[in-house]
């Protein structure tokens, strides 16, 4: 069993910052991509960015320069610092782990989400 679990999630306001944080466990050989999506009411999961497992990094336009995603490869964890939050960030934070089950089965998981509220 591979279980996620992000943490980090509030109320903050605009302008402020939060970091997100994501830590897999469970039974696995090892973690490809890691990622964090976004779901805001009334619109489907986006995503926000990407974390490979060489370092390598990807983000959407709308938080690029904004928004900086990290991994911890000892600690499988990544993490999402989110700085000069603006309203329209607010949504569900979900992390997602591809994931090396075994050597013949790679899975995708998901955590539970963590609220993010950007008001003033």
């Amino acid at each position: 069993q591979v279980q996620v679990v992000e943490s980090g999630g509030g109320l903050v306001q605009p302008g402020g910052s939060l970091t997100l944080s994501c830590v897999v466990s469970g039974s696995f050989l090892t973690i490809n991509t890691m990622a964090w999506y976004r779901q805001a009411p009334g619109k489907q999961r986006e995503l926000v960015a990407t974390g490979g497992t060489g370092g390598t990094t990807n983000s959407v336009d709308s938080v690029k320069g904004r928004f900086t995603i990290s991994r911890d490869n000892a600690k499988n964890t990544v993490y999402l610092q989110m700085n000069s939050l603006k309203p329209e960030d607010t949504a569900v934070y979900y992390c997602n782990a591809y994931v090396k089950v075994t050597w013949g089965q790679n899975r995708d998981y998901w955590g539970q989400g963590t609220q993010v509220t950007v008001s003033s």
